[in-house]
């Protein structure tokens, strides 16, 4: 394991490690665009250039840091005049035909071309040559468009789908600044589920998505950490809304709350830095039609008089079945065995079925079963199948999924769930309860491995807490 020093500070190295990969560790930043942490190196930006200092007073040369091994007690200049001098000209090079677009461009703000421009070159060009043309907009697949005017061919979009994804779905037509990224004429970029990353994988404004375009810019947004509900993985994600300070005025307020968009929240214990097509349309599953009123046999009812009710139900009923919930958190979970669990037989429902023609599993992060908390479900109320008892008087029904036609006839029913449905209306008492970005919580995932995610709205007027209908629930009548 060797030793070497960066800018004449000792660094320890594991063997094997590149200079780059020494250097980010010991916290010295190096610029790059095509190096990835988890993709091979191409070596092809030339950004990330260092200087090494000659052995015996020997001339110093330089060289990619991506790319070039630690070796015992080397000296390396990550930041000298030379390599200052070099890293200019490289931008210089980079920048020859790429458009100065940034004010129209959804990468602003988080474009690492900008951020290395500004640090080592911060020029106009040199060249007097007219900029080389080329296609904009070019449809990659019906989620993503590719500008090449601003592709700098850093191949990382098509490593990915060659290394992580497996699809294969990207390749480089043509050679030199006549070179295009293009999808296989396949078409399996278009079925990649886990095409999106390469949006985020490139380090300019050239992939973009088609759901995010020129919907907002970065600086406007903020990130709230959570976890994507679409699989038994739980994959660790941003979810991204407008700020309050940056709030619209005179526009359509349901922009100022919405999702904007959903990227990864790099989590290695479950899902890496990256995350499936599925997850990124949350913004569409969380914008569903909401139920927003408590109805007693379909009448519209106050959530007191609602609860009231249940609670009546739950005393009067003789035998008690309870079909929880596989997208409850792990808090509401615990709160349902504590406070209602032992009046009810309880079995555990999939909230949720694959979608047809959606990816079932695989070897990277898709699960076939399509709930976030299965397991931690499981593990408090077991995981017999559903089954009635005979005389089943009472079915308590939390969350979507189940099939009320298979009910036991003439049994009275409680229903909790978040969306606009039909069998809302027709349970003898609906309470309309919040979702997941409606408060913070806790999943475990099938590995067991326990993930947060964190409230970014507000529940509407009517609707509950789970937990806190659990709570009243349990109290008396008279309370509730």
């Amino acid at each position: 394991m060797p030793d070497f020093f960066i800018n004449g500070q000792p660094v320890h190295a594991e063997k094997g490690q590149t200079v780059m990969q020494a250097a980010l560790a010991a916290g010295f930043y190096i610029p790059y665009f095509c190096w990835h942490p988890h993709l091979s190196v191409a070596g092809n930006c030339r950004v990330c250039v260092v200087e090494v200092e000659g052995e015996s007073g020997g001339e110093n040369w330089s060289e990619i840091a991506c790319n070039m091994p630690v070796s015992e007690g080397m000296r390396v200049l990550t930041d000298s005049e030379g390599v200052r001098r070099l890293r200019k000209q490289t931008l210089q090079f980079i920048l020859l035909n790429h458009p100065v677009d940034c004010g129209i461009c959804d990468k602003a703000g988080e474009c690492m071309l900008q951020d290395h421009h500004y640090a080592y070159n911060g020029e106009p060009s040199v060249s007097t040559v007219p900029k080389v043309k080329a296609t904009k907009y070019f449809p990659l697949s019906s989620r993503i468009v590719l500008d090449n005017e601003r592709c700098i061919v850093c191949s990382r979009c098509i490593r990915f789908t060659r290394e992580i994804s497996k699809s294969h779905g990207l390749g480089i037509q043509n050679r030199g600044d006549h070179s295009l990224v293009r999808a296989a004429e396949s078409g399996v970029f278009e079925t990649d589920a886990y095409s999106d990353n390469v949006v985020d994988l490139c380090p300019v404004g050239a992939l973009l998505a088609k759901n995010f375009l020129h919907r907002a810019r970065v600086w406007y947004l903020q990130a709230t950490p959570s976890v994507c509900p679409g699989c038994a993985r739980g994959c660790t994600v941003k979810l991204w809304q407008r700020r309050r300070e940056w709030k619209l005025n005179h526009l359509d307020p349901r922009q100022n709350t919405e999702i904007a968009r959903v990227t990864p929240l790099a989590n290695p214990a479950v899902n890496g830095p990256w995350m499936c097509n599925k997850g990124r349309d949350l913004a569409q599953f969380f914008g569903r039609a909401r139920a927003g009123q408590p109805m007693l046999e379909g009448r519209p009812a106050a959530l007191g008089e609602a609860l009231a009710a249940a609670r009546r139900l739950i005393d009067d009923a003789g035998r008690r079945v309870a079909l929880v919930s596989s997208w409850g958190s792990n808090e509401e979970l615990a709160a349902f065995k504590a406070r209602l669990a032992g009046r009810f037989t309880c079995f555990v429902k999939r909230d949720s079925l694959p979608a047809p023609g959606e990816p079932l599993q695989d070897d990277l992060l898709i699960r076939a079963d399509k709930n976030p908390n299965t397991a931690a479900a499981q593990q408090l109320f077991g995981t017999a199948p559903i089954a009635f008892p005979d005389g089943t008087d009472l079915v308590l029904v939390w969350g979507e999924g189940a099939d009320f036609a298979a009910l036991p006839r003439g049994a009275k029913v409680i229903f909790l769930n978040a969306w606009l449905a039909p069998e809302n209306g027709h349970a003898d008492v609906f309470v309309p309860i919040s979702v997941q970005t409606e408060r913070a919580g806790r999943y475990t995932n099938f590995a067991g491995h326990v993930s947060r995610f964190e409230r970014c709205s507000v529940a509407a007027p009517g609707v509950a807490h789970a937990e806190d209908v659990f709570a009243r629930l349990a109290a008396t009548a008279e309370v509730a």
